[in-house]
């Protein structure tokens, strides 16, 4: 399994939001900036994580971007899913997948079960808790 560069940037992007706490939210060519996006990737970014319902405009076309939810609501796998629909280690997982071999595959439940210990370790984390060991992190370097 590879998590895609936008599911990283998304998150990244999420983090740089859910730091504002001001009525405002934050601009898109901030978070751009804080984060080394191109505006035209994160145009990208933005469009999966408002469709996915994690943030919204503050004041309409060319405003701020607040959370939709508070960053406790939120977990990685949210955001994750804002940019895979699943998370699939291999293809054999998927509903649609047809294999001769399933009812009797011992590799199959070895891979099934790793899937949900992602599954899990993605739903344990929330915005808030990875906001958290950030600015935890940024404070030990000195920023």
């Amino acid at each position: 399994m590879k998590v895609t560069t936008k599911t990283r940037y998304g998150l990244r992007a999420m983090i740089e939001i859910a730091r504002e706490t001001n009525n405002h939210g934050i601009l898109q060519k901030d978070i751009a900036e804080r984060q080394n996006i191109s505006i035209k990737y994160l145009d990208q970014i933005i469009l999966n994580l408002k469709t996915a319902g994690l943030v919204s405009n503050v004041h309409g076309k060319k405003s701020g971007y607040k959370l939709a939810k508070l960053p406790e609501e939120i977990s990685l796998l949210d955001i994750y899913r804002a940019f895979e629909p699943v998370i699939q280690i291999i293809d054999c997982l998927g509903s649609h997948y047809v294999c001769n071999k399933e009812e009797y595959c011992a590799a199959k439940s070895v891979w099934s079960g790793l899937n949900k210990v992602i599954f899990d370790y993605f739903n344990s984390y929330t915005l808030a808790d990875i906001l958290t060991h950030q600015i935890k992190l940024e404070e030990v370097a000195g920023l």
